[in-house]
């Protein structure tokens, strides 16, 4: 990768609609040259997937909540179970296993107080491998971003 790919990355983690001649004006490159780096890009991996970021508040989801969770056992298959559901719960919007006090760390919204608490009810507390979980809610988003620096 050279710098203008790194540019063409740049560009497109600020809004994935723009142009290809707009990104090709951007960057000094011909439209067929933006093309070839944008596919080499794709295919490569580099480029995971392009989404749209949804407003979480106009569609409902007045909650965020952060949470640190410790499991009872290290049996790996264990492990493996919790980490299959979290991957698979449409409420949980990022999932990290850490190092430190806690085995994993989540994030996860929920329409209202009431949601999350069924949340807890059907995520952590019918899982016998949950030792205990703590749960911050988030009072405001002061920055959330996928934008990588670069």
């Amino acid at each position: 990768m050279d710098a203008n790919d790194h540019k063409l990355l740049a560009i497109l983690q600020r809004n994935s609609k723009t142009t290809i001649q707009d990104m090709a004006e951007q960057i000094g490159a011909s439209t067929a040259s933006v093309q070839r780096r944008l596919k080499a890009l794709r295919e490569s991996g580099v480029i995971q997937k392009e989404i749209a970021v949804l407003d979480q508040q106009k569609l409902g989801f007045g909650i965020t909540a952060v949470v640190a969770v410790e499991l009872e056992r290290d049996r790996l298959d264990q492990i493996d179970a919790f980490k299959r559901k979290a991957r698979h719960d449409r409420h949980v919007t990022n999932f990290y296993c850490i190092a430190g006090d806690a085995d994993f760390m989540m994030v996860v919204v929920a329409k209202d107080i009431a949601d999350y608490e069924a949340f807890t009810h059907r995520f952590f507390f019918a899982d016998k491998n949950v030792r205990k979980f703590r749960t911050s809610i988030v009072i405001s988003t002061e920055k959330a971003t996928l934008e990588l620096p670069i």
